[in-house]
């Protein structure tokens, strides 16, 4: 047959005899040292003289750091599949995306009796082996929300929860021999693992001739199953080489639980049959092959050149046929569904990926941390550049207090490094926050009212600009394009890195207060002017849903006092508690980064569509809270928040930033689940407000840009486009357009 011209991978396979335990966990870890890719065991859990192989591999898993490892083959009959494969998924979340999986159909079958299992006809065996790769497969496809169907007459799955999903692809392998498992392993499988003692002369064209076939026709390319080969320490370096390029064995496993066998052969052996099918795959014209799976390429979606993806970027991209896609195709409220997803890990290759997208006909989104309640970070059908891996956090100057931090980090990273210092920087509400689209737009946090917007703090930021050049700005480098980061800067570029002056800030205090807030226009009218009226080191956000008939409703108040002393937290937080009847409080002495702590673990997975409104407003005035109330006794609105602003924010000129709206004490935002509802209701209340905070806005209607900036404010930006981006590249989002356009 010939090379399908896959990379050459090496194992070990290894008796896990329990009569010295520790002894082949040792030969585990020598597999590691010695720079074996794989080390498997065998499966036989009837077998009393053996360990059982789960838990040995869980064991040698936790004991190495890069080795992968995988049953050699693992005993379906005895190993349920919906079982297995959350066993599989669980063993490669916590070994980071190393287990891999090799099944096979059973053997021994007196003692597979003996344990429980019903015996299988040879056609039986396929079709329950067949039945349950696809539950195995199923429960790792957790992208679809739907539950699981799957199996038949041996392992029937109806309505089963699927999840969790592995942290790599597993590939899945069959051990097999016969013809019809060989077409089995040809149309589901990723790779055959037979051992050559078992094999005839000819066996191994056969049975690549047979899966190939099987493999075309299921619309397959045949180099999707990797070739696999168990062996003895006595195969001659040119029966392995004929093996390679003859018959397409792409992973070769030594048998051997003898040390020096193992180390003679990974120092010897391997260098040299690598070197030699290297050299005979160069004279030949054969390219080293990575082949994606038939089913991920139909995934893919019209308008993206797939095949001219940056080289550098081809390892961490992900597709919609990856298993990676279901965590990072949406935001934390939006359901996304891009058709590529780009992961830069440095800013050459920002501007590769930027590149890329440049000359697709697709929309553009960039991601940093994820959050996104505007949405704007993913897409649907587009490119996503997901800054997630440019999270660095680094101190510059203790002195000055100034810190660089990558826009892929979240702000309870933030807050925890800076805490170590004695230092914060307000940074929103929430911890899982990423710092690129906050700190490019505003930053409402909770020491908003006495240091200002996360923006305030900026004192340079290194950008890649629309057409690919990378520059720092300053207010002495390029000082119109640093006023445009500051506030619009998702409009101008890419910002890959930030300087901060950061704050001292030690221990402070945390409120969280529930009120009856039956009379709601009341309560925010004295709530707003509290607030107003506390000295700056408070900061206080409010929270209500919508009223309903016959259920008190409750407003939820938090507070942060800058401050570790208890008698002034009390006395900044008292006139809040008698702005309504009191019905729980909280009141803490924290640190600032146990305040960021607050992130729900796992991925973002929104869903649908978000609808949110924004608005600023100077005073909670008895008729904005008559029309706060209103909306929220109509029904449309499930989360209303109002966040103090104010204070430091209004100490910096207008048109000191791109954020221009500071003399604003509040900031006003509104969830529904109804856009053309909740915009008609909003819109009524448009008189009020002067200003909208863009982080919160979804409405894509033209009025909104005139609402986020002023009239000169947007010339200034637009004739900053012009420049900068005159084809308006960076478009899908709160869009300013060249004065061209």
């Amino acid at each position: 047959m010939p090379d399908y011209g896959l990379p050459l991978t090496f194992g070990t396979f290894i008796t896990p005899s329990n009569r010295q335990p520790q002894a082949p966990v040792e030969l585990a870890k020598l597999s590691e040292q010695l720079g074996y890719d794989l080390v498997t065991f065998q499966d036989h859990p009837y077998q009393p003289s053996f360990l059982d192989t789960w838990t040995l591999m869980s064991w040698v898993a936790a004991q190495t750091t890069r080795i992968h490892i995988a049953p050699n083959v693992l005993s379906t009959p005895m190993r349920p599949p919906a079982v297995t494969a959350r066993a599989a998924a669980s063993l490669d979340l916590l070994s980071g995306g190393r287990f891999d999986l090799a099944l096979g159909a059973g053997a021994f079958w007196d003692a597979i009796e003996a344990m429980g299992a019903r015996r299988l006809t040879p056609g039986q065996a396929v079709d329950a082996l067949s039945e349950a790769i696809d539950v195995i497969k199923g429960i790792w496809t957790t992208d679809d929300r739907s539950p699981l169907v799957a199996g038949g007459e041996y392992y029937a799955v109806r309505g089963a929860k699927r999840g969790p999903a592995p942290a790599h692809d597993i590939p899945l392998w069959v051990g097999a021999y016969k013809p019809r498992m060989l077409r089995l392993t040809g149309s589901k499988a990723d790779g055959w693992l037979p051992s050559l003692a078992y094999l005839k002369p000819g066996d191994l064209a056969e049975g690549n001739a047979r899966i190939d076939d099987a493999a075309q026709g299921a619309g397959r390319d045949p180099r999707e199953v990797r070739r696999l080969l168990n062996i003895g320490g006595d195969v001659t370096l040119e029966q392995l080489l004929a093996l390679a390029l003859d018959d397409g064995i792409a992973t070769f496993i030594l048998a051997a639980d003898d040390p020096s066998l193992m180390q003679r052969f990974a120092e010897e052996v391997i260098p040299a049959l690598r070197e030699q099918v290297s050299a005979e795959r160069h004279t030949a014209g054969t390219s080293e092959a990575t082949v994606r799976p038939a089913l991920s390429l139909a995934k893919r979606r019209p308008g993206i050149d797939y095949d001219a993806m940056p080289a550098s970027l081809a390892a961490t991209a992900v597709e919609p046929g990856d298993l990676a896609f279901a965590k990072v195709r949406s935001t934390y409220l939006r359901g996304g569904s891009p058709g590529l997803v780009l992961r830069p890990t440095d800013v050459s290759q920002v501007q590769d990926a930027l590149a890329f997208a440049r000359g697709q006909n697709v929309a553009l989104a960039v991601r940093s941390g994820g959050h996104g309640i505007s949405g704007r970070s993913t897409n649907d059908g587009g490119i996503v550049i997901d800054l997630h891996a440019l999270n660095a956090i680094e101190v510059l100057d203790e002195q000055a207090r100034l810190v660089r931090i990558g826009p892929g980090a979240c702000w309870v990273d933030v807050a925890r490094v800076l805490g170590e210092h004695g230092w914060a920087l307000s940074s929103g509400d929430y911890g899982g926050v990423g710092v690129g689209g906050l700190a490019t737009a505003g930053g409402i946090g909770w020491l908003v009212r006495e240091h200002g917007l996360t923006i305030d703090h900026l004192r340079a930021a290194e950008i890649v600009l629309a057409d690919g050049s990378s520059m720092r700005v300053s207010a002495d480098e390029h000082p119109e394009l640093f006023w445009a980061v500051r506030g619009a800067g998702a409009n101008v570029g890419i910002v890959t890195a930030f300087e901060f002056e950061v704050d001292e800030v030690g221990d402070v205090g945390w409120a969280q207060l529930a009120f009856d807030a039956a009379d709601t226009a009341g309560f925010l009218e004295r709530w707003g002017a509290v607030v107003e009226d506390s000295p700056r080191d408070l900061t206080s956000f409010l929270i209500m849903g919508a009223k309903r008939a016959g259920r008190q409703h409750v407003a939820q108040v938090m507070a942060v006092v800058n401050s570790d002393d208890p008698e002034t937290i009390i006395a900044r937080l008292q006139p809040l508690a008698e702005t309504a009847p009191l019905l729980d409080q909280s009141v803490q002495l924290v640190s600032y980064p146990q305040l960021m702590a607050n992130v729900q673990p796992g991925d973002h997975d929104g869903r649908g569509e978000p609808i949110a409104r924004s608005g600023l407003i100077g005073h909670i005035t008895p008729e904005f809270a008559e029309a706060a109330a209103a909306l929220l006794e109509s029904g449309e609105v499930y989360f209303f928040q109002i966040r103090s602003v104010g204070g430091a924010v209004s100490d910096v000129a207008p048109d000191a930033s791109a954020y221009a709206n500071r003399a604003a004490n509040f900031s006003v935002v509104a969830l529904g689940s109804n856009a053309e509802r909740l915009n008609t209701l909003w819109d009524d209340l448009l008189h009020h407000f002067d200003g909208l905070y863009l982080s919160f806005e979804t409405d894509q209607r033209d009025e909104r840009l005139e609402e986020a900036f002023p009239p000169a404010t947007l010339a200034r930006l637009r004739a900053m486009k012009e420049q900068y981006d005159p084809h308006n590249v960076f478009r899908d989002n709160f869009n300013v357009r060249p004065l061209s356009i």
